[in-house]
């Protein structure tokens, strides 16, 4: 290949590059619960896409009133996602929140001091935790919403964006266990086409293995297993490898003329 021609190819590849590294800001669904753990006091998040450098959600099991803000009484939490990109299908931990040895497994989690938001844990009865963007008493996007109570009564998603069996889940909606302290996705992590299309199958509880029997699940630790897809190019990267092959011909085309 000469030079024209290397550098054709270079330039097409880069631009190919600089299409699929950009990680956009997070919206509604991008980020849901997999697990939940009243037992442990913790919960696990899938991304459903790239998670930019250094961005912040907040959570809070303060009971969302359907208008214009929490109630009190609860705790807030800070997540920030830390120096890299995380990538689309990473599953996070997040651990121990009523203790001072709280963890995230990626990023850094931590108290989020609001005054009077001393309740850390999370209860095993009528608990909704909310994650969000904005700040800790000021959401601007939701993200995702769990409750092993009632989204009518122990925290509405009204107003929120959130929609219940797509990116807001009600563990107790398949069991006799009005109360479950404990829930897990347990359905399939692989085989879809991109992660838009896990959305569903997470949101929906009958995917999920959930306490049926208030057992003790403090020593359980989440499935971190990631979600992949299988690799099928969009529209925007064809259009870019033929424009890229089309200048390498027309090039190879003028020098055998």
């Amino acid at each position: 290949m000469n030079k024209s021609l290397a550098l054709l190819a270079s330039a097409a590849v880069a631009a190919l590059a600089s299409h699929t590294a950009t990680a956009a800001g997070l919206t509604t669904g991008d980020l849901v619960f997999s697990a939940f753990n009243a037992d442990e006091d913790g919960w696990a998040m899938v991304a459903f896409a790239d998670i930019a450098p250094n961005t912040t959600v907040y959570f809070t099991d303060n009971e969302w009133n359907g208008s214009t803000g929490f109630n009190t009484g609860e705790s807030y939490h800070r997540w920030v996602s830390g120096a890299d990109t995380v990538a689309a299908g990473t599953v996070i931990r997040f651990s121990k929140i009523d203790t001072t040895s709280l963890s995230s497994s990626v990023g850094t989690l931590s108290r989020q001091a609001v005054s009077g938001s001393t309740n850390y844990g999370l209860a095993a009865s009528n608990e909704t935790l909310y994650a969000y963007l904005g700040s800790a008493t000021a959401p601007t996007t939701f993200l995702s919403a769990i409750t092993n109570g009632s989204f009518a009564v122990d925290g509405s998603i009204a107003g929120t964006g959130l929609t219940e069996g797509l990116n807001a889940i009600r563990l107790n909606k398949n069991t006799t266990s009005a109360t479950p302290d404990f829930g897990q996705y347990d359905g399939a992590r692989s085989g879809q086409p991109n992660f838009a299309a896990y959305k569903a199958l997470v949101g929906d509880v009958a995917n999920w293995t959930v306490d049926t029997t208030n057992g003790n699940y403090a020593a359980t630790v989440p499935n971190t297993t990631a979600f992949t897809v299988t690799a099928v190019p969009e529209p925007q990267t064809y259009a870019l490898m033929l424009s890229g092959l089309l200048a390498i011909g027309f090039v190879a085309r003028r020098r055998k003329g």
